[in-house]
């Protein structure tokens, strides 16, 4: 897996910079705003007032910075403020919709359509859940993040336990091993084997 870190951006206006983190909480709360992202981005590019200070509210890494910043925006003309504010908010939607590595290619699998919200929710439960973050770590967290560190881990269990990849493979066919599952046994007893060393062992 290719590792493509999300990175903070910067939105400058009035000789005020906030940075605009796409972390995993702002992602879920602007996703579900106005019912996804097509909707947001509608809105973003209409300017509409509300959802620009939401966006900025949520996703700021310094409240007391964006609340500077935005203060600055009022009463300014709205062409102004569209330069200023439409190329970082269409960089932090792009970085919310595009939380996975580019795995195409022959070998890629079809991966099964989920909704923003469930995508978002499994990413929190990795966080928590696998990763043992507390909460606002998780939250902070950009997607790509927590997939990366997710893979760390599983590769950390991997190395202290093995993994299926590992297992020998069995020399039995699957004639053998249906007939001992038929007879209570262990699929991979090997019968014919055992006797074999019991005629070994006669004198």
């Amino acid at each position: 897996m290719t590792f493509r870190p999300a990175y903070d951006i910067p939105l400058s206006y009035g000789g005020h910079t906030v940075w605009l983190r796409p972390s995993l909480l702002a992602a879920t709360r602007l996703e579900a705003l106005h019912n996804g992202f097509p909707a947001l981005l509608t809105k973003v590019q209409q300017h509409d007032t509300a959802t620009i200070s939401e966006l900025i509210t949520y996703s700021a890494t310094d409240r007391t910075a964006a609340h500077h910043l935005m203060r600055s925006m009022r009463d300014k003309p709205l062409r102004e403020l569209q330069e200023a504010v439409l190329g970082p908010a269409l960089a932090l939607i792009t970085a919310f919709m595009t939380p996975f590595p580019d795995e195409a290619g022959p070998d890629a699998k079809p991966v099964k359509s989920m909704p923003w919200g469930d995508v978002f929710a499994d990413l929190y439960k990795l966080a928590t859940g696998w990763l043992g973050w507390p909460p606002e770590t998780a939250w902070n967290a950009t997607m790509p993040e927590i997939l990366k560190a997710f893979e760390g881990h599983t590769e950390h269990l991997k190395a202290i336990h093995g993994s299926a990849d590992d297992e020998p493979e069995s020399n039995l066919s699957p004639a053998q091993r249906q007939a001992n599952i038929d007879a209570g046994l262990d699929p991979e007893f090997d019968r014919a084997g055992l006797h074999g060393l019991k005629g070994k062992g006669r004198f």
